[in-house]
């Protein structure tokens, strides 16, 4: 009983030590992919994916928003295939968009995802078809590589809201589905967030 009596106190210090280690330990880090679209853009309608978070292993944050479109908006486009580029959309049009769901990735996919802004910008493949290679096959292998189920309907490879709630449904119970106006999106932040910052676009 004495001893009983004794060790019991000890139990709740040694909890409360671990209690107040485990408040002090920051969490893993991941870095978050988040796909938007927007159905009605100034030229044509638009997919694209942002980054948030931070790499497990460490190393500066991820952010930016990227897409991919032509580099210029001609009738070329509807002849065959034309230069692209990596698009950086603006605030302003992120604004105007809308999130469909995000994903966690792991360390070796965010690395995945983040060869591939390289291997289709200016110092890879960046050519743009609008048939074959438009933005919407960007986020399509970008899904792929953040280990995602994808199927390459061909009825939707121009329709970039209709496809990428087509991987939401592929993917039910993997992402968090999300279905939000930009600006509903980011207000629902505590405290409110801005859209990610980026470099000009054409829109």
């Amino acid at each position: 009983m004495t001893t009983d009596r004794w060790f019991r106190p000890v139990l709740r210090v040694i909890a409360a030590l671990l209690l107040a280690v485990q408040a002090v330990v920051p969490a893993h880090a991941a870095v978050t992919i988040t796909f938007w679209s927007q159905e009605f853009g100034q030229s044509f309608p638009h997919a694209f994916f942002s980054f948030s978070g931070t790499p497990d292993a460490g190393g500066p944050a991820a952010d930016g928003t990227y897409g991919f479109t032509a580099k210029a908006i001609t009738p070329a486009l509807l002849t065959g295939s034309v230069g692209g580029r990596i698009d950086r959309p603006k605030p302003s049009y992120i604004d105007r968009s809308n999130a469909h769901f995000s994903v966690v990735l792991s360390d070796a996919q965010y690395a995945a995802v983040r060869s591939l802004i390289d291997e289709w910008g200016e110092n890879g493949d960046s050519h743009y078809n609008l048939n074959r290679r438009n933005c919407v096959h960007f986020v399509a292998e970008a899904a792929r590589r953040s280990g995602l189920t994808v199927v390459e309907d061909r009825k939707l490879m121009k329709k970039p809201r209709s496809f990428t709630q087509s991987l939401e449904r592929a993917n039910a119970g993997r992402v968090t589905v999300i279905e939000l106006p930009a600006k509903a999106y980011f207000a629902s932040f505590t405290p409110p967030v801005v859209a990610v910052g980026s470099a000009p676009s054409p829109r």
